[in-house]
């Protein structure tokens, strides 16, 4: 059973252009997540879509796999389907190219849950955050859940709503997902549903489908870089060694 892990990395990025290449201790954030899915231990093959050359070198540079796709692809999920058409395997992990904290071991439980459920044709990972900053932020996606651990909804907005004014807390989504091949060649077909265009979160076109996503706790947070602010406290956890196994 082989399980692929695809990181898709674009250079033009609307609001921090050449993420991926950014140094952040001596390395391109794009080499700090690579080298962190290859510590995954179920992870037979990592690597790197992207549609520009600057990548592609540096990646080769530390000796990691990268492939060409197409510059129209409007999602990184789309980059990845044109990935997988000519490379056997049974499962995709798709961990995004500014994730450079992610942790390797919850990757793995990611995998072994969705593995041991089998009922779900993809997995996610939440993290329970008590912030209410957290809840409030719309560049945070934010995941209900039923007891299951089934996705109800995902949303940018501060949900669940809180009628009585005591915050409970919330689960914060990653934008980490495992998918069976044909499962995501089948997803990448359908056409845009309303909720995920209305919230732009391609998520929502599983649910508006009627399939579940099985959603993962993660004991950690994850820091993503969205914007040139968010080096510094990156910076600072890799330099201090704060960032988890």
């Amino acid at each position: 059973m082989k399980i692929l892990a695809v990181i898709p990395a674009r250079y033009e990025s609307s609001r921090f252009p050449g993420k991926p290449l950014v140094e952040l201790h001596g390395k391109p954030m794009i080499q700090h997540v690579y080298e962190r899915v290859q510590q995954v231990l179920s992870v037979d093959q990592v690597l790197v879509a992207t549609d520009d050359e600057r990548i592609i070198n540096a990646v080769q540079a530390f000796g990691g796999q990268a492939c060409m796709t197409s510059p129209d692809h409007p999602t990184g999920t789309d980059r990845i389907v044109e990935v997988i058409q000519n490379q056997p395997c049974e499962w995709v992990l798709n961990v995004q190219g500014d994730e450079p904290t992610i942790a390797p071991n919850v990757l793995e439980t990611l995998i072994q849950r969705a593995l041991t459920d089998g009922s779900c044709p993809m997995a996610t990972l939440v993290f329970r955050s008590d912030d209410p900053n957290t809840w409030r932020d719309p560049h945070v996606v934010k995941a209900i859940l039923a007891q299951n651990q089934r996705a109800l909804y995902f949303s940018r907005s501060p949900v669940p709503y809180v009628r009585d004014q005591v915050f409970r807390g919330c689960w914060k989504h990653f934008g980490v997902y495992l998918y069976r091949r044909d499962f995501l060649l089948e997803f990448a077909n359908w056409p845009s549903t309303p909720l995920e265009q209305q919230e732009q979160l391609e998520q929502l076109r599983v649910l508006e489908n009627g399939y579940s996503i099985l959603c993962v706790e993660s004991p950690v947070d994850s820091i993503g870089v969205d914007v040139p602010e968010d080096l510094a406290h990156v910076a600072q956890l890799i330099a201090t060694g704060m960032i988890p196994d």
